[in-house]
C-alpha cells in the first residue's frame, strides 16, 4: 500500500508561484495576469521576479482572460490565475469565445477550488469549475494532487499550444507520489492494483481516497486506486480496464457529482463497459462556510465517510 505521511503537509499554491518564477527564466515571452488576489494565488512572486511581464488586472476578471487570449495571439505564453470560482464562472463567455474558439494559448490557473476552500463559504468555493471547463472545445484541464505533480502539470501547460485549465486547492497538501513520479497528460496513474473495488479520485481529496483504500484493505477489501489528474482528455483504457477487473467504480472528487470526474467516467463506462460506480462529491448544492476538515466530513469526502458510503452499497 502507498505509505502517505499525513502530518507533513506543504503548500500547492506556493509551489505553482515558485515554478511559474522557474518557468519565466525558460520562456522569456511568457506573461503572467492576476485579478487583485496576488498573494493568495502566489503570481506575487512572478510578479517580484519579472515587473514587467506581470500585469495585475484589477478586480476585473473577464478583461484578464481577454486581455490574456490578446496576449496569446501576438506570440506570448499568457498564464492567468485568480480564485477558480471567478476564473471559471465569471469569465465564462470570455473563455468560449476569446480562448477556446480560437484556440489561443492561454493558460487558466483556478486557485482555491472546491469546498476546502473553508470559511469563505459558498461565494468563493468552485464546486463547479471542472463541468464549465471540460464541456469547452480545445480545452484540456487538469487537477494536481501534490506539490510535485503541480509543478509538473505547469511545465507540461507551458510547453503544451493550446487552452490549459489547472484547478489548484487552497489547503497544504500531503505528497501523494514517489520523487520519481512523471507526470503524464494522456495517461491516469495507478497509485495501487487491486481486485475487488476502483477508487477513482484527484485533486485535494486524493489523499483521502488513499487513506480510505488503506482502511478497506484493513477491512479484507482490496482496492484498486487510480489517480486521475487529467480530466480532459480523459484516459478511457485505463478506466475501462480497472472496471474490468473489479466490477465496482467509485469516482471521489471536491467538486459536484454532476459534471466532474464521476459524470466523465459515467459517460466513459456507459459506453464502453457499463459499471456500477458510486459518485462520491458534493450533491446538487452550494458550499458554506466551515473549516476545511468540518466541511470534509459534513460532504462525506473525508476517508472515514468514503467508506462508510463503499461499505453499506457492498452489503
Amino acid at each position: 500500500m502507498l505509505v502517505i505521511d499525513y502530518d507533513t503537509k506543504k503548500s500547492i499554491r506556493e509551489a505553482f508561484g515558485k515554478e511559474l518564477v522557474e518557468l519565466g527564466k525558460k520562456y522569456p515571452q511568457m506573461v503572467v495576469l492576476d485579478s487583485d488576489v496576488s498573494c493568495s494565488t502566489q503570481t506575487a512572486m512572478f510578479g517580484k521576479a519579472y515587473p514587467e511581464r506581470f500585469f495585475d488586472m484589477g478586480i476585473a476578471e473577464q478583461d484578464m482572460i481577454t486581455t490574456a487570449a490578446g496576449l496569446a495571439l501576438t506570440g506570448k505564453i499568457p498564464f492567468a490565475a485568480t480564485f477558480a470560482v471567478f476564473a471559471t464562472g465569471r469569465t465564462y463567455d470570455q473563455i468560449r469565445m476569446s480562448v477556446c474558439y480560437q484556440k489561443a494559448n492561454v493558460k487558466i490557473i483556478g486557485t482555491h477550488g472546491g469546498i476546502t476552500v473553508g470559511e469563505d463559504g459558498a461565494t468563493h468555493q468552485a464546486l463547479e469549475d471542472i463541468s464549465l471547463m471540460r464541456g469547452l472545445p480545445n480545452m484540456t484541464v487538469i487537477v494536481p494532487a501534490d506539490c510535485n505533480e503541480c509543478t509538473q502539470a505547469l511545465d507540461f501547460a507551458a510547453e503544451h499550444k493550446g487552452p490549459v485549465y489547472i484547478r489548484i486547492a487552497r489547503n497544504s497538501l500531503p505528497d501523494i507520489y514517489p520523487s520519481d513520479y512523471k507526470f503524464n497528460p494522456h495517461k491516469a496513474h495507478i497509485l495501487k492494483k487491486g481486485a475487488d473495488i476502483t477508487l477513482i479520485s484527484n485533486g485535494d481529496v486524493l489523499a483521502e481516497t488513499v487513506k480510505a483504500a488503506q482502511i478497506l484493505s484493513e477491512s479484507g477489501v482490496d482496492p484498486e486506486i487510480i489517480a486521475l489528474p487529467v480530466v480532459k482528455p480523459l484516459d478511457k483504457e485505463t478506466i475501462i480496464e480497472s472496471a474490468k477487473k473489479t466490477g465496482f467504480v467509485v469516482t471521489v472528487e471536491n467538486h459536484s457529482i454532476y459534471g466532474g470526474i464521476g459524470s466523465a467516467v459515467c459517460e466513459c463506462l456507459s459506453e464502453a463497459h457499463p459499471t456500477r460506480v458510486l459518485r462520491i462529491g458534493t450533491q446538487d448544492t452550494f458550499g458554506q462556510s466551515g473549516t476545511p476538515k468540518e466541511l470534509l466530513n459534513f460532504y462525506g469526502l473525508d476517508a472515514e465517510s468514503i467508506v462508510k458510503r463503499i461499505i453499506e452499497l457492498r452489503k
